[in-house]
């Protein structure tokens, strides 16, 4: 026997079979949108939460200062900023008391420094620092040159260098990039600052532990200061502090940076 269809009836069945693939479409278009941004979202730790830093182009440009070499124990952070020569990193003024014996290791990571190491070749820090290691003197400047005689060039031909950025806003957003004495990879936090005084910035991130003196402090990507200052940086890992960038210390990087 044939079985007929009414048209009406064809038509509903039609429309429904319509509504239910554009429901999977859609369904579809929506699971391959959270399988795209969910990885994004979780690609960057919430604010004032402290995370291990992935490596990527900014995380090359931060090293850490050993004693002697890798096996000497890292005890602070630097950063390769633009200059003219591309050999000037940034630090805290404290993270150079001996720099005939301190190297720079950027991008270290687990026992490696896949950039090579780089030796002190000159120390730039201001009058206040060495006279009286005034807390707001606590950025200084170095040039560098590679430890060892197989490689050549500059150290900012590698992984490129941060620009200097002074007179920031006082609730200035903040990426601090550093390494703190026990561990072998670097840490990342972000948040809001806000001035502790006029010539002191704060932060709240937390286990930013000895070490990460001299640590980057971020804002779009340009050097604003570096984990120091008051308190040597901070006494308690959950609260963090760096002299203001200012004047002198700009001057400190133009001396530094710029060739005769």
């Amino acid at each position: 026997m044939i079985h007929r269809t009414h048209p009406l009836t064809g038509r509903r069945s039609r429309a429904r079979a319509r509504r239910a693939s554009r429901i999977l479409l859609a369904l579809a278009a929506m699971a391959a949108l959270l399988s795209v941004d969910v990885p994004d979202a979780l690609a960057e730790p919430p604010l004032g939460v402290t995370a291990q830093a992935l490596p990527d182009a900014e995380t090359g440009r931060v090293g850490a200062l050993f004693a002697g070499g890798l096996d000497g124990g890292h005890f602070c952070t630097a950063a390769v900023v633009r200059s003219d020569g591309g050999d000037v990193i940034a630090t805290a003024a404290h993270c150079l008391d001996r720099p005939d014996t301190t190297v720079f290791a950027p991008g270290y990571r687990d026992g490696k420094a896949p950039y090579g190491v780089w030796k002190l070749t000159g120390v730039y820090v201001a009058p206040g620092w060495r006279d009286g290691q005034a807390p707001d003197a606590d950025i200084a400047f170095a040039t560098v040159v590679p430890a060892d005689g197989g490689r050549t060039g500059a150290v900012e031909e590698l992984v490129g260098g941060f620009p200097v950025a002074a007179e920031q806003p006082a609730d200035a957003m903040v990426s601090v990039i550093g390494y703190p004495r026990g561990l072998e990879a670097p840490l990342r936090c972000a948040n809001t600052t806000a001035l502790f005084s006029d010539t002191q910035r704060r932060i709240d991130c937390p286990d930013l532990s000895g070490g990460t003196s001299g640590s980057p402090w971020l804002v779009d990507g340009a050097l604003a200061g570096v984990l120091g200052g008051y308190e040597g940086g901070g006494t308690v890992p959950e609260v963090s502090y760096s002299a203001v960038m200012g004047d002198q210390a700009v001057e400190l990087y133009r001396e530094a940076s710029v060739t005769d």
